[in-house]
């Protein structure tokens, strides 16, 4: 047996490690799609959450977006409220009691991460949608366009910019949160280690491994979603356009980009 902390770290990583990795692969795996899946959510929720109501709408189109949206406030609040241990717990157990509904460990994992998300995301999109300059909106609406459209086409592209560091954040939280889905036999990572941890009595070995794993996942991802938001934000070598192509048949000579400038 080792008789160093760092033996016993080759070692334990030696014995158990396809354990571990398996259980970094289901958390990661429950983090991607479970915040993909709420990123939906969210993405809908705030779209209706912002729904205008206009004084010439029908009484039944204002009672029925009055109570849309209370039922959807009523679920951001309780499940942005409640711990997400609190409610994989509630989920798994209560629909085997109430409703007579054998899920599996890994199907109630999915679902409760992803409507956990669902709610955070729902207030980040509503305000990402609130942020873009209402003049936008109102010239959308001047040429005709309904709610909808306006949504598509005007509001979220910008939106969706704005909200991107928050969703890195969720996928972040979300890769450290999966860990309390141990309650409910989800073979994460945390539960791979609680087990491996128990053979041999070497807690502190065991979660450094574990802290180490979670560490490189986290760093990774928001590395990635740092990337993406720069790709977002597009090229920062532009050329701005002064001249009017019907007003100037002979083409317009190109202006020197930001780059090109720096070379004179």
């Amino acid at each position: 047996m080792p008789e160093t902390f760092f033996g016993w770290v080759l070692f334990l990583l030696n014995e158990y490690g396809p354990v571990l990795l398996k259980g970094a692969v289901v958390t990661f795996l429950l983090a991607l799609v479970g915040t993909f899946i709420g990123c939906i959510i969210g993405l809908i929720v705030g779209i209706i959450q912002t729904i205008p109501v206009e004084e010439n709408d029908s009484a039944v189109k204002k009672t029925f977006i009055a109570v849309v949206k209370w039922l959807l406030d009523a679920y951001v609040e309780i499940f942005r409220g409640t711990p997400m241990i609190v409610q994989a717990m509630v989920l798994y157990y209560g629909a085997m009691s109430v409703f007579d509904i054998d899920m599996s460990p890994m199907f109630a994992g999915f679902f409760v991460v992803s409507i956990n998300t669902g709610a955070y995301m729902a207030e980040t999109v509503r305000g990402g949608i609130e942020s873009v300059d209402p003049g936008q909106k109102e010239a959308a609406i001047a040429i005709g366009m309904d709610h909808f459209q306006i949504m598509r086409c005007v509001i979220l592209p910008q939106a969706l910019r704005n909200v991107m560091p928050q969703l890195g954040n969720n996928l972040i939280i979300n890769i450290k949160d999966t860990s309390v889905l141990n309650v409910i036999s989800v073979t994460e990572l945390y539960f791979a280690s609680k087990s491996a941890a128990g053979v041999y009595y070497k807690y502190f070995e065991i979660f450094f491994i574990t802290c180490v794993i979670y560490f490189i996942m986290t760093f990774t991802a928001s590395r990635v979603l740092r990337w993406l938001e720069s790709k977002m934000d597009g090229p920062k070598d532009y050329q701005l356009v002064t001249y009017d192509p019907m007003m100037d048949p002979c083409g317009a000579v190109p202006l020197p980009t930001k780059k090109q400038k720096g070379r004179f």
